[in-house]
């Protein structure tokens, strides 16, 4: 069960869930008046780290080419 709770493809849900909470985040955020510019390139940047982890671990889990 322990392996279970570190497995890539728990990873792989947890990442996607965290990118789509910093996505509606980003957009809230994005409406209100006056937009913090800051707040909104540090989430930015974490929801594009969040994506190239994520892409990381799809090709992992399933590789396009034979090894």
């Amino acid at each position: 069960m322990e392996s279970n709770l570190h497995s890539p493809e728990r990873r792989l849900i947890e990442l996607r869930m965290e990118h789509a909470d910093l996505d509606a985040l980003i957009d809230r955020a994005g409406q209100e008046s006056p937009v913090d510019e800051l707040m909104m390139r540090r989430l930015k940047k974490r929801r594009l780290s969040l994506r190239d982890e994520i892409a990381r671990l799809e090709l992992v889990l399933d590789p396009k080419e034979p090894a």
